[in-house]
């Protein structure tokens, strides 16, 4: 199998929200989009997948050597997906300081379970989703410098309708990304969230969570650069995607403890022609549903 083919088959067995972003691009720029996922998938479950800490920071340490390795004309990266972004660090100039950020994100999990406020958990949602935001814009390409600005504030929103959507497994794993002062604020505890207690209450806190994720939808889309409307298409189409899926879970009044919130294919695709559309006339994105 080819570096590409292996690539591929990561983002397309992980069965991503992104990839109905991917399948917008043009080939070169998609199988560097493909090494960018493949690396953030592979680094995640790192953290999320293993069991000894120890192996688990050795591991994130070798990634750490690789990407040095993609940046160094003279070196071979190791791993067969850090060769792959080594060619997409060489084309489209990915930033080393996003990846490293991606790793360090990481290996949070590995160091804390919990965050008292929202600013102690806002650098872990940044290294983790707006730093691949950061790397994924110099892919799609652009002109003006606000796109930076976009890519951070949609990966904050993205990743916080992620903890909205995961939270219960995520308790039930070890962690809980809701900050606990706000669980203190709504009445709820960590036990409940790992119970799946649904109430008056959870609701209310999902409500705050939801609240503050939609803030980041709106700086984001404020932030966002016409001028390179069709180079953000892929961009959109993730937004929008998780905008409606963020829409979904407040529809269904924060039942997430039942059954993993996911949207149809058909309704993804629906998001995505309409990114496609709007890119084509260079329409800024509102805050209207896809």
């Amino acid at each position: 199998m080819t570096l590409v083919g292996l690539s591929s088959r990561v983002t397309r067995k992980s069965r991503s929200n992104f990839y109905y972003a991917f399948l917008a691009l043009p080939r070169a720029r998609r199988e560097a989009l493909y090494a960018v996922y493949a690396f953030c998938r592979i680094v995640d479950d790192i953290a999320d997948l293993g069991t000894d800490a120890a192996a688990q920071r050795v591991g994130l340490a070798a990634w750490r050597r690789d990407i040095a390795r993609c940046y160094d004309d003279g070196a071979q990266p190791e791993h067969p997906i850090a060769r792959q972004l080594a060619a997409a660090v060489r084309r489209f100039s990915l930033p080393r300081t996003a990846l490293e950020a991606i790793v360090d994100g990481c290996e949070m999990d590995l160091q804390r379970t919990t965050y008292e406020t929202f600013d102690e958990l806002a650098p872990y949602c940044y290294r983790v989703a707006s730093a691949v935001g950061l790397c994924c814009i110099e892919i799609f390409g652009y002109t003006d410098p606000s796109a930076r600005d976009y890519a951070v504030s949609l990966g904050m929103a993205l990743q916080l309708t992620n903890i909205i959507r995961d939270v219960g497994v995520d308790a039930r794993n070890g962690r809980v990304y809701v900050p606990q002062q706000d669980l203190q604020k709504f009445g709820v505890t960590g036990d409940d969230l790992r119970a799946g207690r649904y109430g008056d209450d959870f609701v209310r806190l999902m409500a705050f969570q939801a609240a503050r994720a939609r803030e980041y939808y709106a700086k984001a889309w404020a932030s966002f650069p016409t001028a390179d409307a069709r180079a953000l298409v892929p961009a959109e189409i993730m937004g929008r995607i998780y905008f409606a899926l963020l829409a979904e879970i407040e529809a269904r009044r924060f039942r997430v403890f039942d059954e993993r919130v996911t949207l149809s294919a058909p309704r993804k695709a629906a998001i995505a022609v309409r990114c496609w559309m709007n890119g084509m006339l260079a329409v800024r994105p509102s805050g209207r549903l896809a």
